[in-house]
Order: structure tokens, then sequence, then C-alpha cells
């Protein structure tokens, strides 16, 4: 029980809170010190100073540096708290006293010292830790200016030196990550300075990064560079981005085409403070459109030619030939689509085309009839029709928009297609190529993965529209809707899982017990035709980690083993304790006490050549429509922001080991506490919800969704609005649910404020991606991810106003 801190007129001390109280109940007697009331009169005092001090100080007194200190002092004890009033600072700090002895007799002989990230080797918790310090070691000095004791002022620095630690290693591979994409990458500050450079410059420039860095762009561009480029870089630096394509010969001076970028970055205080630079060559790309250009222009102009003799062509050509109009009917057709689909002219024309158009390619098919509405021409197009017999039969088309009809060469390329496999992997290249150019500029594969999900919703929502539509469809339209907002969050979590920016929440769970768990679950996902052996370790191995993101990645491996193996053969899952983490791609052994889960396939194995790629976002090794290629990414990014790393052995013909390390903890204390999960809230209730949002439209579909469940709501747009709602009337509110970015204050720190003014109001905080979150946590808060269901966030809100705060506890003063 806590000592009773209440004390008495004429007693020292008089303050110092829970230390006073343990000072005045102390058996005094039985140490050198004697009882308080014969205790030297600088004692008193020096010992009241350090007990009122708001700061964490502890003082030693007389020649065996008897041991006192503060409230605030009290958790860095650990378990030496039960005994450290009063005992010798040499006993209670005996595993750190050889390193702070120098300091401690030099305070003694009178001279004051400072510290600051000191290192010290300790046993807090039973074990040696490396930690760090800042503090200074003063003497105290008697009536007579004689030194009889020292104080000392200390900070725990551990946690401050090794995220600068964190930072500097990312900062690094962030510079590796740069220098090895092919693009040129920069910033430049508002003075047209500048402050960044990967290694590209070399190329396009001939001047290492480190000697543009500090230079003014007019050094490295001529008068003419310089003008054209002037008004984008005003542009910019007005907080607009901005994008030129301008020809820029190589140091050779070969021709070249390049594909400028410019996207200003603001400052905290929302004012731009310069602008990124990204420049793509484009050389080649141009090319092509260009040959594509000529090769369309050479077919109009060969057309115009043979108009003679296009009725010959028309009746004896093996291509199919037609005229269409924009009502997606047949005008004329030859011979040959008789000849390829089965079906008469006359059948043909009668009703829509789209309706031998394979439901599957019929929105394809919509599109690319709206692009020749719009009088683009469609090279290369395929589709699917119906034959007579009902087989389905892939046709190419080359079509052209010409006074309001569309004119058409067709061919069956079914075969083609089955011949393809080659071109096919070739094509399946190209497009990792260009997502993986697409991230380096930080635009293009991302916005093109997300518009095809936003396709679907707008296409969806506007069908919803209709007064007419039937209820069978409007429930296909809203699942649709569903669906792609699910693949939209996942490809979101594993783009943040890559990008080591994902908000995780990590709980001390043993790994054993996980895989166990998840066990059947990957046998079904495998299929009866792969052998599943799950191998644990005997010793239970814990890790602090998000267990969610653990599973995913555990579930992306076996998935990649399976597809690796096609449906045949063995499986194994093993953890095993490892003492460090093994040179990996060209990084420095770690030692340390890590978790080791190996994946062993039989597969076809990895090429060396695709082993150093597989974890890039985009990149994979299977067929198109087999894989997004960001499996790997994701355990990738989960193992690297969980502290450990992921390496991979693999030789072709004999299968591939994917290891995941983790760094190994303590088991976690065994509480009686259970969690038990709520339902939804329905109508009926008087929860009263502060709605912290500063975006308008989420805010109000927030407000409008739980009033629809029968909450209370109070809309504040940022975290200044919010404090005002509070300060009015904080007992009315059941719970606070914020968003984290916003302007100004940020919900973490809402939340910390809330924390400090009103102890017990609960806090729910919210966020798609924050770089607050994946660098400080959630400092204690619950977390709902957007996107969340109105069930999700019903439930969460109901488990947090579960523990409802007094609604008339007032604000500190």
């Amino acid at each position: 029980m806590p000592v009773e801190s209440v004390s008495r007129p004429n007693e020292f001390p008089q303050a110092g809170g829970e230390m006073g109280a343990l000072v005045r109940a102390h058996d005094w007697s039985r140490t050198p010190l004697g009882p308080i009331t014969g205790w030297p009169a600088a004692l008193k005092v020096t010992l009241n100073l350090v007990l009122a001090s708001p700061e964490s100080m502890f003082l030693a007194w007389g020649p065996d540096l008897t041991f006192f200190f503060n409230d605030t002092y009290r958790p860095i004890l650990g378990p030496r708290l039960s005994w450290a009033l009063g005992a010798p600072m040499p006993e209670l700090w005996s595993d750190v006293w050889a390193q702070v002895r120098p300091s401690v007799e030099l305070a003694l002989s009178g001279t004051a010292s400072r510290f600051d990230d000191l290192p010290l080797t300790m046993a807090r918790h039973g074990v040696g830790e490396e930690t760090w310090w800042s503090f200074s070691h003063s003497p105290v000095r008697d009536e007579h200016d004689a030194v009889v004791g020292l104080f000392c002022v200390v900070t725990e620095t551990t946690q401050r030196v090794l995220t600068e630690r964190m930072l500097r290693a990312r900062e690094a591979e962030l510079l590796l990550i740069t220098d090895s994409l092919p693009l040129l990458i920069a910033f430049i500050d508002r003075g047209l300075v500048y402050r960044f450079a990967n290694r590209a410059y070399e190329d396009w420039f001939a001047m290492a990064p480190e000697d543009v860095v500090g230079r003014h762009v007019r050094d490295l561009l001529d008068e003419a560079g310089y003008a054209s480029r002037k008004d984008a870089f005003a542009k910019a630096l007005s907080g607009e981005p901005a994008r030129l394509e301008l020809d820029w010969p190589c140091v050779d001076g070969s021709p070249r085409v390049a594909d400028i970028r410019y996207l200003p970055r603001r400052a905290e205080d929302g004012t731009v403070d310069g602008f990124y630079v990204f420049v793509l060559d484009v050389t080649d790309r141009k090319q092509v459109e260009r040959m594509l250009r000529e090769t369309n222009e050479d077919l109009e102009r060969r057309v115009a030619e043979r108009t003679q003799q296009l009725d010959q062509v028309w009746r004896h050509s093996r291509d199919m030939l037609c005229v269409a109009d924009f009502g997606a009917r047949f005008v004329s057709l030859n011979p040959a689509w008789t000849a390829t689909l089965g079906w008469s002219a006359e059948e043909m024309m009668a009703p829509s085309f789209l309706d031998l158009v394979h439901p599957d390619d019929r929105d394809a098919t919509a599109t690319a009839m709206s692009g020749l509405e719009r009088g683009e021409s469609v090279v290369g197009f395929e589709n699917r029709y119906r034959h007579k017999n009902g087989d389905y039969r892939w046709l190419a088309w080359n079509a052209v928009p010409r006074d309001g009809l569309i004119y058409s060469v067709v061919r069956d390329v079914t075969f083609d297609k089955s011949q393809a496999a080659a071109l096919a992997t070739a094509e399946t290249a190209l497009r990792q190529a260009q997502k993986l150019e697409a991230i380096g500029q930080l635009t293009g594969g991302v916005a093109h993965d997300f518009n095809n999900l936003l396709t679907v919703i707008k296409s969806s929502t506007d069908l919803l529209k209709r007064p007419e539509l039937p209820d069978a469809r409007r429930l296909r339209y809203v699942g649709a809707i569903s669906d792609t907002v699910d693949r939209a969050a996942k490809l979101t979590a594993q783009l943040l899982a890559f990008a080591r920016r994902q908000a995780l929440k990590p709980e001390v769970f043993e790994v054993g017990r996980s895989l166990g768990a998840i066990g059947d679950m990957i046998g079904t996902l495998t299929g009866s035709g792969i052998a599943v052996d799950v191998r644990v370790a005997g010793a239970a191995c814990y890790v602090d980690a998000d267990p969610s993101q653990f599973d995913t990645a555990i579930i992306n491996m076996a998935v990649n083993a399976r597809d690796a193996m096609s449906g045949e053969g063995d499986l194994v899952i093993a953890t095993a304790e490892a003492a460090g983490v093994p040179a990996i791609r060209g990084h420095s052994p770690v030692p340390g006490s890590y978790v080791a889960i190996a994946i062993t396939d039989t597969g076809a194995g990895i090429a060396q050549a695709d082993i150093e790629r597989i974890f890039e976002p985009f990149f994979t090794t299977k067929g198109v429509g087999h894989g997004t290629g960001l499996g790997l990414s994701q355990v990738f990014g989960f193992a690297k922001q969980s502290g450990g790393d992921v390496a991979v052995e693999s030789e072709l013909g004999r299968g591939t080991t994917f290891t995941l390390y983790l760094p190994r903890v303590e088991a976690p204390l065994v509480t009686g506490d259970v969690d038990v999960e709520p339902e939804a809230l329905v109508d009926g209730h008087d929860t009263c919800v502060l709605v912290v949002e500063d975006n308008a439209e989420v805010g109000t579909f927030a407000t409008q969704s739980l009033a629809e469940l029968g909450y209370g709501t109070v809309w504040a747009a940022n975290a200044a609005e919010a404090l005002v709602e509070l300060a009015r009337d904080a007992g009315r509110f059941d719970v606070v649910f914020s968003d984290v970015v916003m302007p100004g204050m940020d919900g973490i720190e809402l939340g910390r404020e809330i924390r400090r003014l009103y102890l017990n109001l609960p806090v729910v905080l919210t966020s798609g991606y924050s770089h607050v979150l994946a660098q400080k946590g959630t400092s204690g808060f619950q977390l709902i991810h957007k996107p969340y269901s109105i069930e999700e966030l019903s439930r969460v809100l109901r488990r947090a106003a579960s523990r409802r705060w007094h609604r008339r506890i007032m604000p500190e003063v």
C-alpha cells in the first residue's frame, strides 16, 4: 500500500509527495544518519529542494553516500525501488558504479560535472541493457563550506538516442534507393539552390551529387535552359505542381527528351519552402509514339489510295472488315465474319453487336467505343465474340472513326493468343518496369491502380443514381463499391507496409502459438497437393509486433511458395532462436536475440537476377492477373518496421527459403483482464461524441452516420475548436473521436492535451496514413484505420464509451 503522504505541522519533510511520506516513515535510526531530528540543516535544506523539484533528482549524502530521491526519479529505479531509500549509492547502483564513480568523486572534491547522452550498461530488468543518460553531479556544501554530499539532475535519453540512430539509418537507406532509381531526383529551396541531388546527376550533368548541392540552378543551366524552366519554377514555388517536356541532349550530344516534374513541399506552417524535382528520360517512349502516329497515317493513306480496289478486298479478305455506327450496330460486314463466327450478316446486323460480346469484355468495349466517339483511333484492341455454336473467339480490332461511322479491320487471334506466351511474358516485364518507374516518380503506379478502383466506384455510383435501376442491379453495384473499397484499403496497407509508414499495433505474442493458429488456414490456401509441416521450437519465443501484420506476412510467403510449387510439393514452416541477423543485401550482421521463422518450399526456385528485386513493389515473376507484386514488399516493410529483416535463399529447381527475423522479447505478465468485444451501438442510447475532423466531407459523413445510430454529436473542424468545446462543458461528452493529421495541433497532440486536462475522457483516433503514427505510435490511444465501416466505428466508440468518465470532472488549473 502507498505510504500516507499527509504530514503534520513541524514534521520534516513537509512536501515531497510519495517520497516525502517514505522519508518520514523510514527508520533512520538504523542508518549512519541517525534519527531525522539530528540531521544537519544542510541535509534538510538540500533534501527539501530535491523532493520538491519536478525534475528527476537524487541526493547522495555523507561518506556512505546515503541515497535519497524524489517522486519523478522513482521509475528509473525499476526493481531497486523497494530498497533504494537510504541505501549506499555504490551498492544501489553497483552495475554502473565503475562508470559514474569518477564524476561522483569529482563532485565530492568540490567540482561539478555534466554529461549528455552518456552510455551506461545497467541491469534494470534482470539483464544488462545499453542505456543513455544526460545528468549533472553537483557538490553539496554545509554552512562551513565543506562538501558533505552531491545531488544529481538526471534525464534518460535512451529513446531519443535510439530514435536518432534509426532515423539516420533510414536516411541512408532512402539515399541508396534514390541513387538506384533510373531518374533524376533533387530538392531545390526557395532561393533556387540545390539542397539534395541523387546519383543520376552524374549522368545528366557529369557532376557528382555532392558537387551539385549548394549550387544555384543557374550554375548548371545555360540561359536558354533557365528561361525554359523559369515559369515552372515560379509555379512550383507558388504551391502548384508543374510539369514540362523539354529536349535535353545527353552529355555526349545525343538527343534526349526529358519529362520534368516539380512538386512543391510545404513546411509545418503551410508555406512552400522549396520543391522536389523528378526528371525521367522519355526518349524511347516518344519514339514509339511517333512510330505509332506514322503507322496510323500510313494506314489512312493506303486506304485512300486503294478505295477503288476495296470491293475486291472486301469480298475476298480473310480478315474481317466492317462498318458500324455509334449506336453499336453493324452497318456492313464482309463474308469473313460468317466464315469466322458462323452467323449470317443479317443475323449479326439485327441486334446490337454488344450482345455478341463476352460479358466480361463489354465494359472495355464500351470504353473503346467512347474513344472512337471522341475521334480517337483504336489499334490492337481485343475482345471476345460469341460463335454461333456458343464458343467465344478472340478478335483483334483496328478501328478508325470517319464521318459518323466506324471502319474496322478485325482479325481472329484465338490461335495466336494461345501461342503468345513469350510475348505475354515480355508485356508483363514491361508493365512491371513501368510500375517501378512510376513508384520512382512518386506518381503513376499507385495513381493508376487507384484510378482503376475509383473507376469502378464512380461507375457504380453513377448507375445507382438511375431511378429506374432494378433492386438486383442496385445490390450488385453496392457490392462492387464495397469490394472495391476493400481492395483499395488492402493496396494502401501493402504500400504503407513497404514504405514503413503504417501505424502498427504491436503487442507481445508467442510466435509458435500464432503459427499454430493459422496453420489450418495455410493448409487450406495451399491445397491438398502441398504437404504443410509447421515446426515450432521447444522454448516459447515471444516477439513485440503487430500480430495481424505478422499473420499477413506468413500467409503472403506461404501463398508465394504455393505458386512456386504449382500446387504440389512440401512446405515447411519452422521457428528457431537466432543470435542475430546475418549479413543481408550488403548490410553488416546485426547481433542480438531474434526469432527466425523460415518458410521453405520445393518449388521452381528464383533466378539470381530476380532475387535482388523480389521485394520491390509491383515486381512479380507470376503471370498476368496472378499477383500484384506487393505481397513480398509487405513482408519486407513489416520486418523492417518491426526492427527485423527478411532473407531469401534460392536455387533454380531446388526450391526457396524465406527467413523472417524479428527481435525476441521477454514473456508478458499474465493479467486477469478480459477485453470483451461489444456489439455495435443501436438506436436509443445517449452517447455524446465530440468529432474532430478538418475535412468537411468526412466530418459531415461521420456526424450524420453517428446520428443515424443514435449518437449525439458535436463537430469541431480542428483541435483548437475541440478544446474550446471541451472548455465550455466537457461533461456532456462521453468520448472524443479525432482525425490524426490536421493543420496546427495534430490528433496525437490533441489527445495528450485532453488526457492532461480531462484525465478520464476517452479519446479514439482515426487515420488512413500518418507519418506521426508511423514514427511515434498512438501514445496509448485507440486507433481505427480509414477507411472504416460505420459498424466498426460504432463498436470502437461503444468500447471507449463503456469506460465513461465522470461527467463533473473539471480541467486542471
